[in-house]
C-alpha cells in the first residue's frame, strides 16, 4: 500500500498536540523508521533521506517539525530581485501552517554552489519558531550557528553564499531523495531524516516503546555473562514474534482509523 499526496498533505488529518509531537522527539529517527514499517503504508525502501543528506550537528537531540518548503539558487545573478528576497514574506506565511514548523530547500542547482543558509538565515528561523533547516544545498558559519544549537542538516559546507535567492516557496521539493510536500511531518536526527505519514502519526509514540523493549530484550542478552550462540538464536526469535505482533496491532489500528 502506498500513501498519497493527500495523505501527506497538511490539511488530511489535524496536526498532532504538542506533548504528542514532543514524545515523538524521544526517540530516535531509526526506531520512528522501524515503526512506520509496521502500518505497511509505503517501500521500505522510501520515506527517508539518502546518504547525500548529513546531519551538521549530529549530537543534537531529535527534532518534529511540519515541513515548511522552498526551492533556492546560488549559481549565477538573477535577472531582477534581492539575495534572499521573499524570506520575510516565507516566515510571515509560515505563521499559518502548523506549528512546530522545519524548513525544507532544495537547492536546483545540480552541484550546490553556495551555501543555502548561515548564521543570519538560522537566528531568523529560530527567532520566529522553526525547529530545524533542511537543505540538498551546502551551509556555512558552523561555529556560529553551532552556538545556537540550531539542527541543520545539508550536503555541504561551502564558504560563499554566492547568488543567493529563494525562487518558490510552499510547493512539493526532494532533497536528500525525499520528497516532501508543504505540511508533511519530519523526524530529523544525527542519523537522517524520516517523513511520517500524518495518518499513522498519532499511533507511533505508543508503538515506539515496545518496539524498543523488543530489542532491548536481545542486547540485555548479549551483554549478560551466559550468552551462547543457540541462546542468541532463541533471543532474535521470541523479537521476531513480539514485532510480528506489534504488526498485527498496527495493521488493527490502521483499520480502526479508517
Amino acid at each position: 500500500m502506498n500513501p498519497s499526496a493527500q495523505d501527506q498533505a497538511s490539511g488530511s488529518t489535524p496536526p498532532l498536540s504538542g506533548s504528542r509531537l514532543e514524545e515523538l522527539t524521544k526517540f530516535d529517527s531509526p526506531t520512528i523508521a522501524n515503526v512506520i514499517e509496521l502500518f505497511n503504508l509505503r517501500s521500505r525502501a522510501a520515506g527517508y533521506s539518502n546518504h547525500s543528506l548529513k546531519a551538521i550537528y549530529p549530537e543534537l537531540p531529535p527534532v518534529v517539525g511540519y515541513a515548511v518548503t522552498a526551492t533556492y539558487r546560488s549559481g549565477y545573478p538573477a535577472d531582477k530581485g534581492d539575495s534572499y528576497g521573499g524570506m520575510g514574506q516565507l516566515i510571515q506565511d509560515a505563521a499559518s501552517q502548523p506549528a512546530p514548523r522545519i524548513m525544507v530547500v532544495q537547492d536546483m542547482d545540480e552541484t550546490p554552489r553556495a551555501a543555502t543558509y548561515g548564521e543570519v538565515m538560522v537566528t531568523a528561523f529560530q527567532t520566529f519558531g522553526f525547529t530545524g533547516i533542511i537543505t540538498s544545498g551546502a551551509g556555512r558559519d558552523i561555529e556560529q550557528v553551532r552556538e545556537l544549537r540550531f539542527p541543520c542538516w545539508a550536503s555541504s559546507i561551502v564558504v560563499s553564499h554566492g547568488y543567493c535567492r529563494f525562487l518558490d516557496f510552499h510547493l512539493p521539493v526532494v532533497v536528500g531523495g525525499l520528497q516532501v510536500h508543504p505540511g508533511d511531518l519530519i523526524h530529523a536526527d544525527g542519523n537522517g531524516v524520516v517523513s511520517i505519514p500524518n495518518r499513522i502519526a498519532p499511533f507511533l509514540p505508543d508503538f515506539c516503546r515496545p518496539f524498543i523493549q523488543a530489542e532491548q530484550n536481545v542486547l540485555d542478552y548479549l551483554n549478560s555473562p551466559a550468552a551462547t550462540p543457540a541462546g542468541y538464536a532463541e533471543a532474535m526469535k521470541k523479537m521476531r514474534a513480539d514485532i510480528d505482533g506489534l504488526r498485527e496491532e498496527a495493521q488493527a489500528k490502521l483499520k480502526e482509523g479508517g
